[in-house]
């Protein structure tokens, strides 16, 4: 279903097919991470304060946990939540 008309999603991909690909690859990163910080938002409001670690978690959860198997998600989680940051100078 799309409440939007033929002639506005044809305007629309000219629009978007206009940019380079550098534009649109910039476009869409910044779209995942608004989306990326308006789940973590969610899972704070919903949890209040969470650690670092389980707030990855969850965010895995909530964007990717559908497509993996619960033996893969427990892999994951384990790894992403045990992971150190590195600050390479």
């Amino acid at each position: 279903m799309s409440d939007t008309s033929t002639r506005i999603e044809q305007r629309y991909t000219e629009m978007l097919m206009s940019k380079s690909p550098v534009e649109r690859l910039k476009m869409t990163s910044r779209m995942f991470d608004s989306a990326r910080k308006l789940v973590m938002a969610g899972i704070v409001k919903e949890r209040g304060h969470i650690e670092t670690p389980r707030l990855r978690a969850q965010l895995f959860l909530r964007i990717y946990g559908h497509d993996f198997t619960a033996a893969e998600r427990e892999e994951i989680i384990k790894k992403i939540s045990n992971r150190q940051l590195r600050i390479d100078s």
